[in-house]
């Protein structure tokens, strides 16, 4: 119960913030052992998305990036360009993780997805899911972030 009533109020303080592009934000997943804070920078147009985190170097401790999409739909990664391994969790509508591609590494070619139901997609580096003991089922918050979608 307490979860939705979360749920409710980051969509109401959401709507009422009425910004115009996403900057730097924090996301919270709520795993069996507690909750893990994020600080994710925004992909929320398709060139942010198409570059993704590729060409970067290093990716601090608890940061990555937080892909957003108007619907939802079969999301596709790879790793071109990437020079760091990374965990890709992938997230239905509903905020529910629904799959984890753990450890991804980079120069890996082959489209990675996490099925049909993907609204948002959550990149951080390699092995912290597993440091932080992040599943699927397990929930991500804020659900719904108030950005301009192209």
């Amino acid at each position: 119960m307490d979860r939705y009533i979360l749920v409710t109020v980051l969509a109401i303080v959401s709507s009422a913030t009425n910004l115009t592009a996403c900057p730097s934000e924090q996301v919270v997943i709520e795993t069996s052992k507690g909750a893990v804070i994020v600080e994710v920078e925004i992909a929320d147009n398709a060139i942010e998305r198409a570059q993704g985190l590729s060409g970067r170097d290093s990716l601090e401790p608890g940061n990555g990036m937080l892909f957003l999409y108007k619907s939802p739909h079969r999301a596709w990664f790879w790793m071109k360009g990437a020079k760091i391994a990374l965990d890709i969790i992938f997230i239905d509508p509903e905020g529910t993780i629904s799959a984890i591609k753990r450890n991804v590494q980079p120069g890996t070619y082959w489209p990675i997805s996490g099925g049909a139901n993907t609204l948002s997609v959550l990149e951080i580096n390699g092995g912290e899911a597993d440091i932080f003991d992040i599943q699927a089922g397990d929930h991500v918050y804020p659900l719904t972030l108030n950005c301009d979608f192209p």
